[in-house]
């Protein structure tokens, strides 16, 4: 049973600051500023925005000049050195007891923090909260086969959306990040204290995934509908592979070692896609089939997962691109793991 704090140990969720890490995201960010002030004027919440400018090359930062000092918003600046070091600087900077990480892609529903403030008022155990994302695929395949993904892997609660909590136990059955995630200040700050990566490199360390799996051991995270998010994904072609490979490599920071059926399916797979490229070269009859019979079973899995139209054809047009460049990126964590862990043990006198 995980603990309940009092009515005593949680604030009201009436001042809120908000740590948004943003990297050339000139086109996005005003409308996710602007969306977030929008609902929290409709809760009657007093905004404390912390903008981290990432080292943005593009418009990004003459478009932060504009709103710095405006409706509560703060931008700070720090040269590029990936998200993780943004969110810590912008959660230093906070200054109010709740906070609410938000990526600089996702819009909040004009009635999300209305909810989720009566919610923490009615129920003061219910603290930790993830945002619902839908994804807007909108004209964008990319954004799709992504979404895809979601309800390929999550489908327990993407087939029916509903007011959920879940912890260390049935973690790895919900959606869940810190694309939009809801808590104490205080036990944020914990959280990413205590936050350890499986690499050197704090650039691609899982600072969703792992991290919420060790917040969930103590306290339950709470999921619903109505706390709702839209996330506008990355278009074209180039944006996809590179994320495919970066989310490969997270993925393996993120589950090996902290989940008992993932962790394992990591190593099972790495070793598989090896071999499959082995076979390839002396029996490339077997392997083109074993591949053909992987990519119609995706978009298969996608459809009877609830995907829609868009999202299966997404899954059957990308799947060939995706799994080599993701399985690439996997390999990568995998050796950047081993590398840690021996330089670790030969730090350890």
């Amino acid at each position: 049973m995980l603990p309940t704090p009092s009515n005593r140990a949680v604030p009201e969720l009436d001042r809120l600051s908000v740590v948004v890490p943003v990297y050339n995201e000139e086109r996005w960010i005003g409308a996710a500023l602007d969306a977030l002030v929008e609902s929290a004027g409709r809760a009657g919440i007093d905004l404390d925005v912390v903008v981290v400018d990432d080292g943005s090359s593009d418009g990004t930062p003459q478009v932060l000049a504009e709103r710095d000092g405006r409706e509560g918003v703060r931008v700070l600046t720090q040269a590029n050195a990936g998200r993780v070091a943004a969110r810590r600087a912008g959660v230093v900077a906070a200054r109010h007891p709740w906070v609410l990480l938000l990526d600089s892609r996702v819009i909040t529903s004009p009635e999300a923090l209305s909810w989720v403030r009566d919610q923490v008022a009615e129920h003061p155990d219910r603290t930790v909260w993830c945002g619902h994302v839908d994804v807007d695929a909108t004209g964008n395949p990319y954004a799709a086969y992504w979404s895809a993904l979601v309800k390929l892997g999550w489908h327990r609660y993407t087939r029916r959306p509903r007011l959920v909590s879940f912890g260390a136990q049935d973690f790895d059955a919900y959606p869940k990040g810190t694309g939009c995630l809801l808590l104490p200040t205080d036990r944020l700050r914990s959280a990413l204290t205590g936050f350890t990566s499986l690499y050197e490199d704090a650039s691609l360390a899982s600072d969703d995934t792992r991290m919420l799996r060790e917040l969930a051991a103590e306290h339950r995270i709470w999921l619903s509908p109505r706390f709702a998010f839209t996330y506008h994904g990355k278009s074209g072609y180039r944006g996809f592979v590179r994320q495919a490979f970066f989310r490969g490599t997270t993925f393996v920071d993120g589950y090996l070692g902290q989940s008992r059926l993932i962790g394992p399916a990591i190593v099972v797979a790495a070793v598989v896609g090896i071999a499959t490229v082995a076979t390839a070269a002396w029996r490339p009859r077997v392997a083109g089939t074993a591949v053909a019979a992987g990519l119609v079973a995706v978009p298969a899995a996608v459809r009877a997962a609830g995907g829609s139209a868009g999202e299966v054809r997404a899954a059957a047009t990308l799947t060939p691109v995706f799994v080599p460049t993701f399985g690439a990126g996997v390999l990568r964590g995998l050796a950047l793991a081993l590398v840690t862990r021996l330089r670790r043990r030969a730090d350890v006198p």
